[in-house]
């Protein structure tokens, strides 16, 4: 156990609302890791019924506190709040193989109609002979072409170290019956840097309006229901740790 528990013993949360007080945000530590987490979805002004578009953002950080290098994040899981929904009919699609070997402005023109998210993506590098660097990339996340029904979502990040290609992921969002939760999505992270490279940043900001029918659809809609919205979500590491996080984004009925 190398001094360290497995599944969290020491779990230090601290609930906090976040800048503007439009999200919440969480802080956890197992040893020397930190990870802290935040969500947000606006607009907060929600119909009580029906459905109006909604942007997600979310920032994700993983360091240490002793200056170390942080352990691998292998896989990231989603639970969202069941009174959202994704909508993607009449929505371009982009293909991993139209992606392939892209760099991000190459990506985001290609599939342009897709885009339906950016961010941006940090990692942390450690190769022998050389001291720890950090290599960033943007993200974009794409809409897929379906997955048995499922709507799909396709992450895409550059890296050049030690050699330039594209890193795509797929992301499968599935509908679940889990109490306040009505979907799941899980990403399991690529190779970083040769297996060299360890994730510190994961920031995005997800959704895109369509015209149709004459009205504005979202890729994400959703209404609000007991003045909140809610992520559940998990990091898990190579090394076994494993971090829960619940998130909470107020919304509001129109006043």
């Amino acid at each position: 156990m190398r001094g360290r528990a497995r599944k969290i013993v020491v779990f230090a949360a601290v609930l906090a609302v976040a800048i503007c007080a439009s999200a919440y945000a969480i802080t956890a530590e197992i040893g020397p890791v930190k990870v802290s987490a935040t969500a947000t979805l606006k607009p907060r002004e929600l119909p009580a019924h029906g459905n109006r578009p909604v942007f997600l953002s979310s920032i994700t950080r993983v360091g240490t506190m002793d200056g170390s290098t942080p352990p691998t994040l292998q896989t990231l899981l989603f639970l969202l709040d069941r009174n959202g929904t994704v909508d993607t009919k009449g929505l371009p699609t982009c293909s991993i193989a139209k992606l392939e070997g892209t760099t991000p402005a190459e990506a985001r023109k290609r599939c342009a109609g897709a885009l339906v998210g950016k961010g941006t993506g940090k990692a942390v590098v450690t190769m022998p002979g050389r001291a720890p660097f950090t290599i960033t990339s943007p993200l974009s996340f794409f809409n897929g072409p379906p997955d048995h029904g499922r709507p799909t979502l396709i992450a895409h990040a550059y890296e050049t170290v030690p050699a330039p290609q594209a890193l795509l992921v797929p992301i499968v969002i599935e509908r679940v019956a889990k109490g306040r939760y009505g979907f799941r999505a899980e990403v399991q992270l690529p190779e970083i840097a040769g297996g060299f490279g360890a994730a510190t940043l994961a920031e995005a900001k997800i959704g895109a309006i369509r015209k149709r029918g004459g009205r504005e659809v979202g890729y994400i809609n959703a209404h609000c229901v007991g003045g909140r919205l809610q992520v559940q979500g998990s990091a898990k590491f190579t090394d076994g740790d494993y971090f829960p996080v619940l998130l909470t984004s107020p919304c509001h009925l129109p006043r």
